[in-house]
């Protein structure tokens, strides 16, 4: 198991798209952090049922899918091309119909590398564990159907392994809408970074079995969720930004386990992880309107190594098909960065900084974001010694970081805004150091109807 003491990008200006110090390369030379940033495409479904009779209509829309997005990407001359399967619940739920489209999506991938597109295949099962309520998380039918996809998504034609994992999830999310500080913790420090070490020693070893990359996971269930909530203005702002600093401990675990990256990129702990490990990440941000709204837009571009359009359905557009309107949408953007590249550092900078100017100071969960407070927050987690004392320390300072960027006129939060981030600050400081203490407190305020405590590896207590 790898330990992250130190930072693999220890300074602000170091931390620029289309670089860092470990680049991950595919068995067909494509290589992800090393100068160029790729469009990573994902694609879904319209409106439709997935059963074993509409199946034969499923594979039609992904073969048409496939075909028509890799036709755009050689006509816009793209350097290369990352295309994102994710899996719908149905299709890790009867796992040989995920493998069928994995298939579907490696045939045309190496077709059209034969007419000249570099190209690497995503793989993302989804985490149907959660379909058992309370979610049973080491055993049972979906955990073993879960492991059936990612072992045929890597015989199949995947390049890449990840996930959007949801250990823990079952408790956080009523702790979001009750802004529960203590429970949150609880949820992200101790029950998810639990999760994440026994599922990723499962995916790093199917990867290496197959001689193929696992990439990465993602707090999109946790930090999205909140973020989401936050602009339907259902939760604090500042909540969100807490909540997103608190997910990089859990999703670092994937790589001390053996996750190489690229980061997924719904995980928008991205720049933290590619601070500490020095592993490529994936980001979106504008160009994911198509999927969900949000305030770091622009920001996001400032440190990604391929960026995103988060999902698109097979819908038609004036354009034409979503997904190709998306695949056109992100190699333009991408283009504007790598010719900012090839112009030298200070092009790239300056083009970085504008993207990091234009959300920083309008928003908590931008602000975060910046590479300069990235290195600060990324500094205080690897100084921590566990786990969850990671989760705790990030969550301090970030809420530090926040309250000094009030105070120098940096950020102006709304007045609920700003008492919102004093009630936060003493909630976290209250919160113990000691993760034994924090499990005493937390567990008898839980519905253990609601979660599997030994899934966890937690006693379970006593009626």
């Amino acid at each position: 198991m790898k330990t992250f003491d130190t930072l693999a990008i220890p300074h602000a200006d170091d931390l620029i798209f289309g670089q860092c110090p470990h680049p991950v390369r595919l068995k067909n030379g494509l290589e992800i952090g090393n100068g160029t940033v790729y469009p990573e495409l994902n694609f879904t479904l319209p409106p439709m049922a997935i059963t074993h009779e509409t199946m034969p209509k499923v594979r039609e829309q992904y073969t048409e899918i496939i075909n028509a997005v890799c036709s755009r990407a050689l006509e816009l001359h793209a350097p290369g091309l990352i295309v994102e399967f994710e899996m719908l619940p149905d299709m890790t739920l009867v796992p040989d119909w995920g493998i069928e489209i994995v298939q579907i999506l490696r045939g045309a991938l190496d077709r059209f590398a034969a007419k000249g597109l570099v190209s690497g295949l995503r793989v993302t099962p989804n985490d149907i564990r959660e379909f058992a309520r309370p979610p049973l998380l080491r055993e049972g039918k979906y955990w073993e159907d879960m492991l059936r996809s990612f072992a045929g998504s890597a015989t199949h034609g995947a390049d890449m392994l990840a996930i959007e994992s949801t250990g823990g999830k079952e408790i956080h999310d009523n702790a979001i809408l009750n802004a529960d500080v203590p429970t949150i913790a609880f949820a992200l420090g101790v029950l998810a970074c639990r999760d994440m070490e026994f599922l990723w020693d499962h995916i790093v070893r199917i990867a290496e079995a197959h001689d193929i990359i696992a990439s990465g996971d993602s707090a999109c269930g946790f930090a999205n969720t909140a973020m989401v909530l936050a602009e339907g203005h259902n939760i604090p702002r500042v909540l969100a930004a807490l909540i997103r600093a608190m997910t990089v401990p859990r999703s670092l675990i994937a790589y001390e386990r053996g996750a190489v990256g690229p980061s997924k990129d719904c995980a928008y702990e991205g720049p933290f992880i590619k601070a500490i490990t020095g592993c490529p990440i994936a980001l979106e941000g504008a160009e994911a309107a198509c999927a969900h709204l949000s305030p770091i837009g622009n920001i996001a571009k400032a440190t990604a190594d391929l960026w995103s359009n988060e999902s698109v359905q097979n819908v038609r557009l004036l354009g034409g098909m979503a997904p190709v309107v998306s695949v056109e949408q992100l190699l333009y953007s991408t283009r504007l960065m790598n010719v900012a590249t090839d112009q030298g550092d200070a092009a790239a900078h300056m083009l970085r900084d504008c993207f990091v100017a234009s959300d920083a100071n309008l928003d908590p969960q931008a602000y975060i974001l910046r590479p300069d407070v990235v290195i600060e927050i990324s500094q205080v987690i690897v100084a921590a010694r566990t786990p969850y004392l990671r989760t705790r320390a990030a969550g301090l300072k970030a809420l530090e970081i926040l309250r000094r960027a009030q105070g120098n006129g940096d950020i102006h939060l709304p007045r609920t805004e700003a008492k919102w981030l004093d009630r936060l600050s003493a909630q976290l400081e209250a919160v113990p150091e000691d993760e034994v203490e924090l499990i005493a407190e937390v567990v008898p305020t839980l519905e253990l109807d609601k979660v599997r405590l030994d899934q966890y590896l937690l006693p379970v207590p006593s009626a």
